[in-house]
């Protein structure tokens, strides 16, 4: 069989531990064999992002820009045990937070559901799909430490010169403070792709923060979102027969606990990073999600919801077999040959990308999977394997669809 041809390339950005040996399992056994797989390569290994200053996340992100498409595999944001283990130059922000930053994108993350593993959450029928907020908050932060007898204020200096000021605190003992900002074109680039996405899967809109509380800088989101719906998005919605509506986040979780599912929840940056990974435990695992980074102009990065399993890689490299969950990391794949596929209107890649998809669910469906969901799995007949046995155990069901 003549491999799948692609038009333009994908942007690939490679990443740690057991992620990045998961990441080239995949590419071996369930992509390369059937595409001519055709990407820019980007190392984003941390010592590859400490060698080049973090360039290399920076050039990904530009040509991410520039393609359209991009698939990242998971990356460890150093704290100061990673700075060590490394011997790093400096303690570098998160890959994530810099990609997102560049792109203005909303990250939306959706779960992936399979027969045999329920929600923990009995109600739960349809899946829930978290926006988040892709700029800013502790993201973009500033943070001090303040030594007692010191006042901290917040002051803003226009382009004249002339200055506001706020007290933040008078400090009688030592304390720390944190700065955080966002910008109205980014918070208007939000709101549009959340009214975007839902009207695209005909799916109701919840916002919420807690603006009775951030009067300022919540109120600001809330603002921004109704004035664009209002202006905007109103009748789209109604002839959609979709809902937008905006509440309390504390009412929020309260809601979205009790609901069936089948809508989606905007959040801002923090609470999205949160509530996601709540969400997708609460359906299972956190490998059991998919995310894609989606831009108002119309730029895709598809990658996994979930950390580079430490853990495993550490039994990897003493020679040890892992049971390595690699649906996350796959559909991030699938999802970014499907948005190539459709961008280029290649149909065979979006079908090759479809099916690779139903050959992964249906293995888990018929009871082999890996030990993570194997102890959540309901079926009565399950066989728990390794991650690159789980992995070719795909490749016999997809090469029966191709």
């Amino acid at each position: 069989m003549a491999k799948i041809q692609m038009k333009t390339p994908l942007v690939e950005m490679d990443g740690d531990e057991m992620t990045r040996i998961i990441w080239q399992m995949i590419k071996d056994i369930l992509l390369t064999p059937y595409i001519d797989l055709n990407t820019e390569y980007y190392d984003l290994g941390l010592k590859h992002r400490d060698e080049t200053g973090d360039q290399v996340t920076l050039d990904s992100a530009y040509a991410t820009k520039k393609y359209g498409v991009a698939v990242k595999c998971a990356t460890i944001t150093p704290n100061a045990a990673r700075v060590e283990e490394y011997g790093l130059k400096e303690m570098w922000k998160s890959p994530n937070g810099t990609i997102r930053a560049i792109l203005d994108g909303t990250v939306f993350r959706t779960p992936i559901i399979v027969n045999g593993i329920h929600p923990f959450v009995s109600s739960w029928k349809k899946p829930i799909t978290i926006a988040r907020h892709a700029y800013g908050d502790v993201y973009r932060d500033v943070e001090m430490r303040v030594p007692g007898g010191a006042k901290a204020e917040l002051v803003v200096t226009d382009k004249d010169g002339n200055e506001t000021r706020e007290t933040i605190h008078d400090f009688k003992g030592d304390g720390i403070i944190l700065g955080m900002h966002n910008l109205d074109d980014s918070i208007a680039s939000f709101a549009r792709s959340c009214f975007n996405f839902a009207l695209d899967l005909k799916q109701d809109l919840w916002f919420a923060t807690k603006d009775t509380i951030s009067k300022k800088y919540d109120h600001r989101f809330k603002d921004v979102f109704q004035e664009i719906y209002d202006a905007e998005y109103d009748d789209k919605f109604k002839a959609a027969g979709i809902e937008y509506f905006y509440t309390l986040i504390d009412d929020a979780v309260a809601r979205v606990v009790r609901s069936e599912g089948g809508f989606i929840w905007a959040c801002k940056n923090y609470d999205g990073d949160v509530m996601s990974d709540m969400v997708a435990t609460a359906f299972g695992s956190l490998a059991m999600m998919t995310s894609v980074l989606v831009s108002p102009d119309g730029t895709y990065e598809y990658e996994a919801a979930h950390g580079t399993v430490q853990r495993h890689y550490y039994k990897h490299l003493k020679g040890e077999k892992t049971s390595t969950n690699s649906m996350a990391t796959l559909f991030a794949w699938t999802g970014a040959l499907r948005k190539r596929g459709e961008l280029d209107n290649t149909p065979d890649l979006v079908a090759f990308a479809d099916k690779l998809e139903k050959a992964s669910i249906q293995t888990i469906e018929e009871g082999v999977m890996t030990g993570d969901l194997a102890s959540l799995s309901t079926l009565e007949n399950k066989k728990t394997v390794d991650t690159e046995t789980f992995l070719k155990e795909i490749k016999v069901r997809l090469d029966s669809m191709m």
